[in-house]
This record gives C-alpha cells, sequence and structure tokens, in this order.
C-alpha cells in the first residue's frame, strides 16, 4: 500500500506540471488605503517626433507578415531613470493584449494580496469515525484555490484514510458556492470545448478540470493500452484502442483516433492509434465540466481503497461545523509563476475572482472587475484603465493600451513585489512560452509575458540591455494576420536589448508605403 501511495504521489506530481504546462484564478475597500509612492507613479514625459518611428527590423518583419505599421502598437521606455520615452508608436491605441493581460491581473494580485497569500480548502467531517466508517457526510468547501491539482486531492483524501476512514455511510458534499458564476458554454470561444484552456473556473476547480490520457503501444496484442490521470468516477473510458498499420505514420495521430469527447460521462476512440508514435500523451477537457470535481473526487477515494455508500453530490457546510483538516495552496508568489511562465487561463481566472472575493465577498465577474477597476484608478489615475472580462485575456473584448502596460511595468520596478513578479515571466529563448524564441542578442536577458490569438500576438515586459540599462517594453498587434507578424515584436525587443539609438523621425515617414496603411485591416474583436 505505501509502495501504490508513493507511485501515485509521484504519477501525480509528473501530472501537475503537465496540467500546468498544456491547460493549456485583499483588495482593500477604500482607495485611500492603496496611495502609491509619489516616486512610483511612471514619468509622463512628453513623445517626441523620433519616437514615432520604428526600428528597420521591426519595420521589416511587418512587411514581410503583410501587417500594417498601424496594427502595431509599441512602448519601450527606461525604468532607472525618468526619461522621454525611447519608443512611443501608437501607445495609446486600446487593443486586445490577449495572455498579455495576466501580467495586469497577477501584478494586482501580488500587490493585494501578498505574495504568501494561500487559498484554503477545509475538509469537514459531520460524525467521529468508528472501526473504519464515518456513519455520516464528509463537506469539501472549495473557496477558488487556483491549484489543488492531483497531487493535492491524493493528498486530502489519503488524509481521510490516515483519519481511519475506511468507508464512508453517507455523501461527500461539495460546497462550490464562494463562486456565483452564469451557465457557460466551454465551446463559446473557439468551438472546442474540449481543450484545457476552455476549462472555466469553479470554487472547487480540480486539476483544472482537465484530465490526462497515455497511450502505450502494445505490438503483440495490436493495441495502444491507455491510463487516465485522474481517476475518474462513473466515467466509461476504454482500455485501450486499436493499433493503426505499422507503415502509418505518426503524423496528426490525435485525428486518427477519432475521439468521441461530447457525451458527458464517456471517452470513446473510432480510429486507431499509429505505432510509430511509440507512447504519447494528450490532456483534454471531458464533456460536463460542471460534473467534473464529483467524478474526480470519487474516483480518487475509490483509488485509495475507501468505500462510499451515498454520492458525491453539490451541497452546503452546516453552519458551525468545524473543519477536521485544511489542505492549503502553494503561496501566490508560486501561483503567478505557473499562471505566466505558461500561460494558465483558468488559474487566472481562479485569481481574477479571488480578488473580488477577498474586496467584497462575493466571487462574481463583476466583484473581480470593480475590484481590478478600483486598484487601478487608485494606482495610476492618469493612465487609461485596461477593460476586463475574465482578467485571463481568453477574451474578444479586452483592452488596454502600451502606455497604461508599460506605467504599470515602471511602477512594478520599484515595488516590493518587483522580484516576484518579474521571476514568473518567460525568459527568452530559456524557459516558458518564450523556451523556442530565436532571439540571439536578447537570449536570456528578457522576462516577457506572451499573448497570442488568432488576431492577436502580443509581449509585454522587462528588457535588459547590453549596455546595463533595463527597459519595459510592450508591443501589441491586431489584425488577422497577427500571428505572422510575431517576428516583428521579436526584432523590438532585440532592438531594446542592443540598446540601439532611437530611429530618426524621417524614417517614420516611409510609414506610408506600408500595405494597410490606414488601418482598416485592424482587428476590432
Amino acid at each position: 500500500m505505501i509502495v501504490k501511495a508513493i507511485a501515485a504521489a509521484v504519477r501525480a506530481r509528473q501530472a501537475h506540471s503537465r496540467a500546468v504546462a498544456l491547460a493549456a484564478g485583499v483588495l482593500l475597500a477604500a482607495a485611500a488605503a492603496l496611495p502609491a509612492p509619489v516616486s512610483a507613479q511612471p514619468a509622463r514625459a512628453a513623445d517626441t517626433p523620433a519616437q514615432f518611428a520604428l526600428p528597420p527590423a521591426v519595420d521589416a518583419a511587418l512587411l514581410r507578415a503583410k501587417v500594417p505599421r498601424d496594427a502595431l502598437s509599441a512602448m519601450v521606455v527606461e525604468l532607472d531613470s525618468p526619461k522621454a520615452p525611447k519608443l512611443a508608436y501608437r501607445p495609446d491605441e486600446p487593443l486586445n493584449p490577449a495572455s498579455v493581460m495576466k501580467l495586469v491581473t497577477t501584478y494586482a494580485a501580488l500587490d493585494q494580496l501578498g505574495p504568501a497569500f494561500v487559498w484554503e480548502t477545509p475538509v469537514y467531517l459531520d460524525a467521529v469515525p468508528q472501526d473504519g466508517a464515518l456513519r455520516g457526510n464528509v463537506y469539501i468547501r472549495g473557496q477558488g484555490d487556483p491549484q489543488l491539482v492531483l497531487e493535492r486531492l491524493w493528498l486530502t483524501m489519503r488524509r481521510l484514510r490516515d483519519m481511519g476512514v475506511s468507508v464512508i455511510v453517507g455523501d461527500i458534499v461539495l460546497d462550490r458556492s464562494a463562486f456565483n458564476l452564469p451557465a457557460r458554454d466551454a465551446a463559446s470561444f473557439d468551438g472546442e470545448p474540449w481543450r484545457p484552456y476552455n476549462a472555466g473556473p469553479d470554487a472547487l476547480l480540480i486539476n483544472f478540470k482537465s484530465m490526462n490520457m497515455r497511450f502505450v503501444p502494445d505490438l503483440a496484442a495490436g493495441v495502444a493500452r491507455i491510463s487516465y490521470e485522474p481517476p475518474m468516477g462513473g466515467m466509461q473510458l476504454p482500455a485501450s484502442v486499436p493499433l493503426a498499420p505499422a507503415s502509418l505514420a505518426c503524423g496528426d495521430w490525435q485525428g486518427a483516433l477519432q475521439a468521441e469527447l461530447g457525451a458527458p460521462g464517456r471517452i470513446g476512440f473510432a480510429g486507431s492509434f499509429p505505432a510509430s508514435c511509440g507512447e504519447r500523451e494528450w490532456a483534454v477537457a471531458p464533456a460536463d465540466p460542471d460534473g467534473y470535481a464529483a467524478r474526480a473526487v470519487e474516483g480518487m477515494w475509490r483509488d485509495l481503497g475507501g468505500k462510499l455508500t451515498g454520492a458525491v453530490v453539490d451541497g452546503k457546510v452546516p453552519a458551525g461545523l468545524k473543519p477536521a483538516f485544511v489542505n492549503k495552496s502553494p503561496t501566490l508568489a508560486e501561483v503567478v509563476r505557473d499562471i505566466n511562465k505558461y500561460s494558465n487561463n483558468v488559474m487566472t481566472q481562479q485569481l481574477f475572482l479571488t480578488l473580488g472575493l477577498q474586496a467584497t465577498g462575493s466571487g462574481t465577474w463583476e466583484a473581480g472587475r470593480q475590484a481590478m477597476a478600483n486598484w487601478w484608478h487608485a494606482r495610476w489615475p492618469q493612465l487609461a484603465p485596461p477593460v476586463w472580462e475574465n482578467g485571463a485575456g481568453l477574451s474578444r473584448e479586452e483592452r488596454v493600451t502600451a502606455r497604461s502596460l508599460a506605467g504599470m511595468l515602471q511602477t512594478a520596478w520599484t515595488s516590493a513585489q518587483m522580484p516576484e513578479l518579474l521571476s514568473s515571466l518567460p525568459i527568452v529563448g530559456v524557459d516558458g512560452t518564450l523556451r523556442r524564441v530565436n532571439a540571439s542578442s536578447a537570449k536570456g536577458m528578457a522576462h516577457l509575458k506572451t499573448g497570442t490569438l488568432r488576431d492577436v500576438t502580443a509581449l509585454a515586459g522587462v528588457v535588459d540591455s547590453h549596455s546595463g540599462r533595463r527597459y519595459a517594453l510592450v508591443g501589441i498587434i491586431n489584425h488577422p494576420l497577427a500571428p505572422n507578424a510575431r517576428p516583428a515584436l521579436h526584432a523590438l525587443v532585440e532592438w531594446a536589448a542592443q540598446d540601439a539609438p532611437a530611429i530618426a523621425s524621417t524614417v517614420a515617414a516611409n510609414a506610408a508605403g506600408a500595405p494597410g496603411a490606414s488601418g482598416k485591416g485592424a482587428a476590432r474583436r
């Protein structure tokens, strides 16, 4: 049993790491309690004509991508000096930042809740275990923990077993009332509800509402064996899928499986798995996301040998009941790192709702938006506030200006939260969502949050230059061909890292020759 428990913990830790990468969530009431020191306010120096000209490498990359200059908004400003911006190109245009909005949400959380903040998930028993049986109910109260992953669910159920509970003669009741959210269609954003990044927030969010499937070819049996994490109660899950002919290349192996992912409570495969792929893994968000927590809790309890005579149901913790124990999350600093390094949407949404819950006692989208708006106004009354929907950037509605983001970064640079925020951002050419970026002169020298949608590409963060100067850099492109123009933003980062001089204003005059200079092609969704 001990060996199995240790093995389960190891598998859980591995599943947590995969889920974070793939998946691919206390504002003070009075604004007077949030004054920023005068020195922390970003300087608003007048823009000069030279700052309106794009560096030649950026201009050339836009031209190659067939993206007009006026689809780009950019700002580069030195952090250690109140000088005028090095570059201010259409900095006041509100654009969709995609996942760069996570930078705002995570800094807001660090600033208001503090890096040591943790979420607590208390567990209650309404009876005393006797002779291995609990003749009563177990209650689990979700309070917005964004990282209640497979490993920690295993530890929670293991703790119950260690308290002498082998059989629950009653129900396991899940209290998810901390968040009050409208019904949500997981397919509404892009029509692909099975993708983990489309999972929605939940007061009791378990393992990002995602499930990992591992396919291991068994050539002798002519099948690929399938294992699933976490174990899910009440789901029909095939143990294997036929192998495709040996001559079939790996290619689109997920498509070859012909997965049936739309029915609640089951997953099926109408196709086959190419043996040439070797061992593969696939993370999906099962259908019926509202039922995910119940299935995961039941599955883990039974996997640990526990028995349940009742069911796993939604409900509320009775008033006055004291917790038997509490499962605490990693610190906010650790959570923020996972959010920004891997651009985890549902974790960010949990964080956004937590800010509203801490500020007003209500875990609603509107409370989160109001909390963010109050914080922004108290910190930067001189800067245009962002437009928030869910704080994660997985939105067609969210907007922010390059000047506002740069101003926030200037303030963050002089704040006590700077080390935690900066270390949470992907490093160019090293890790996170920027590990594969080939920007030789900037490798290891820039901490940047990335953002990508079908018509958005964006970067924002801090660049260390070869001269020793440090810059806040923001670049946002909104256009149907925006993903093709990502090299333009990489060129902007290299330009800042090389500390190249500002471009003479005469270069800007060439803008008239760029395709689509009128800006009519820029996306507004």
